[in-house]
């Protein structure tokens, strides 16, 4: 009976303690919130006494130290979320400091559900005057303290020609918020050749600016080579910016109000002092090249008969103005024929600079049979790290025509430019003198007066009419220009067909290819970008260089059908039949440009 007796006093004293765990969960706030602990004497104050739940009889500090000028304003923030209700009401004061010093404002008393409740009192240090007030500040203010656009220049003073990157960044400060972009202008880059580096995706990282965080973004980068040395002025990039800045203020839910404005930033003018390159142990065969390279001259091969061609290639690799200097050219003996070069460019640009390889191809054909040197050949540069000129030699190539005419001028004259060497004929020129005979008695046969006698000193007689026409034969050959023209025209057509002919039977691959092969060869031919022109275009160019107007319907016919391949069925034949007419065309031309 007494166990029951004691259950039952627990029952109200467990029901007490649900009852004040739920007013814990529940319990009343009123604070005090000051908008800065530190301001200068002639600055403002926000002062706001908030609460949780509602309450009578406010009674604020005395604000000892200050002056009100402006408060007590309510403001009041209500909301249901998932069935739970949030309260908010706050008295707001603006407050300005009589004199410098550190000033306690004391605390504020409220009476909520009949209980007092206290604030607690804060310290606030008040020093000189500053130069513009915060709380004076208006939202084109604060952006201008909060908006920087910077062009972050990798070298300042390079040399003519070298590389410096120039990476443009917008530093936004955390506080406020950018909703759209515009450039009012783009930098010219006088007196610069410049390359951009195309920014993908703008994307914000963390950084810092005079000391202080901020976010920023990269807008634009460019790597630039000064043309003339001196002083080098960069043009500024500008942009209007529209800007999202907070205010004190707060909307009828209590979420902070923004002002919106529109700014315009530059990123200011910057100088470069570009150095001229050093007169003192310049070389003679300087071409401007600047940066750090390498150098090379090689051939397809070595060993070739007479109407039989190679290739020689030229090639400069490694980093620096790699588009802005001329490549050397190779010295070679007259007896070789050397068509003009085809430029091959394998070039990128990173903010250090461009890197890569150039390079030209020569197609050569030998006319005569012997053996042919090709003299080295020198690259010079400056090298900017190490701040002098560099100078790279090839090896020297010798090329041997096994089988061919021959020439007499070829294995007597010196070649210009071969550094005193003469072309070398093959054959037995000379022969020695034998000094002791092998001589024995022919017995009572007598040779002299004899058939055999007669029919050897008749043979001479005899070769010679043969001898003769062989001569005339070979002179003919040698002097039809016309005809090594179109053998020579005919090694260039395969030459540019050759992709062309391996593709025969797949459609797209061998239209793609014979296109290719014919905008090569102009381009070869007339020096000139091919692929940027239309067929119209061609067909004025070739009616400019006289082309015969069979020979120009024919080579527009074959870009048209290289067109129309692309949409419509062609057979094996058609295919051969247009390869061949390619061929055709192209050895035409060769004669008639």
């Amino acid at each position: 009976m007494i166990l029951i007796k004691s259950y039952i006093t627990l029952i109200p004293l467990m029901l007490l303690a649900l009852v004040l765990k739920a007013q814990d969960s529940d319990a009343i706030t009123f604070e005090m919130q000051l908008s800065k602990d530190k301001l200068g004497i002639n600055e403002r104050l926000r002062v706001d006494f908030a609460m949780n739940k509602d309450g009578d009889n406010f009674n604020p500090p005395d604000f000892t130290g200050f002056r009100v000028l402006r408060g007590p304003s309510q403001s009041i923030s209500s909301s249901w979320v998932n069935g739970v209700r949030s309260y908010s009401k706050t008295y707001s004061y603006t407050l300005a400091p009589r004199s410098q010093g550190t000033i306690t404002i004391k605390q504020a008393t409220i009476v909520i559900d009949g209980k007092t409740y206290k604030s607690t009192p804060k310290e606030v240090e008040v020093t000189a005057a500053v130069d513009k007030p915060s709380d004076q500040m208006t939202a084109d203010d604060v952006a201008d303290e909060s908006l920087h656009l910077v062009a972050e220049v990798s070298k300042t003073a390079p040399y003519l020609n070298e590389a410096l990157s120039v990476v443009y960044k917008l530093y936004v400060s955390p506080s406020i918020s950018v909703s759209n972009y515009q450039p009012l202008d783009n930098p010219k880059y006088n007196d610069f050749w410049s390359q951009d580096i195309p920014v993908k995706r703008l994307s914000a990282e963390n950084g810092t600016y005079k000391g202080k965080p901020y976010r920023y973004v990269i807008l634009k980068r460019v790597v630039l080579y000064p043309q003339k040395s001196g002083k080098l002025a960069i043009e500024p990039l500008s942009l209007e910016v529209t800007v999202d800045v907070p205010t004190n203020k707060r909307d009828f839910f209590g979420g902070r109000i923004y002002s919106q404005t529109t700014k315009t930033v530059s990123a200011g003018n910057r100088t470069i002092n570009v150095k001229p390159l050093p007169e003192k142990g310049k070389p003679v065969n300087f071409s401007g090249a600047v940066g750090a390279f390498d150098f090379s001259v090689t051939t397809s091969k070595t060993e070739l008969n007479a109407s039989e061609s190679l290739q020689a290639k030229v090639e400069v690799s490694g980093r620096g103005n790699l588009k802005l200097f001329q490549l050397p050219e190779p010295t070679l003996p007259s007896a070789l024929e050397v068509y003009e070069p085809e430029f091959e460019e394998n070039v990128r640009t990173t903010l250090s600079g461009s890197r890569g390889t150039v390079s030209n191809n020569y197609t050569i054909v030998p006319s005569y049979r012997g053996k042919y040197p090709v003299p080295s050949v020198s690259f010079t540069y400056f090298d900017p790290s190490a701040e002098t000129y560099k100078t790279l030699t090839s090896d020297e190539i010798m090329i041997n025509v096994k089988e061919g005419p021959t020439s007499a001028s070829a294995s007597s004259d010196t070649t210009p430019g071969f550094q005193g060497k003469q072309s070398v004929t093959t054959g037995s020129q000379f022969n020695f003198i034998k000094l002791k005979s092998n001589f024995t008695a022919i017995g009572t046969k007598h040779f002299f007066g004899s058939t055999r006698f007669y029919l050897w000193l008749l043979l001479p007689l005899l070769l010679i009419p043969i001898a003769i026409a062989l001569g005339k034969k070979r002179e003919a050959i040698a002097s039809d220009v016309v005809g090594n023209r179109i053998r020579r025209a005919n090694r260039l057509a395969r030459k540019y067909l050759s992709k062309a002919r391996k593709e025969l039977g797949n459609k797209e691959p061998f239209y793609i290819a014979l296109e290719k092969g014919l905008h090569n060869y102009l381009k070869a031919k007339l020096k000139i970008e091919t692929s940027e022109f239309n067929k119209e275009k061609i067909a004025s160019l070739l009616e400019e260089k006289k082309a015969d107007e069979s020979t120009k319907d024919g080579f527009i016919a074959l870009l048209k059908n290289c067109e129309m391949a692309r949409y419509s069925p062609f057979s094996e034949v058609q295919m051969q039949q247009d390869y061949d007419r390619a061929s055709e065309v192209i050895s035409q031309l060769d004669k008639q440009l």
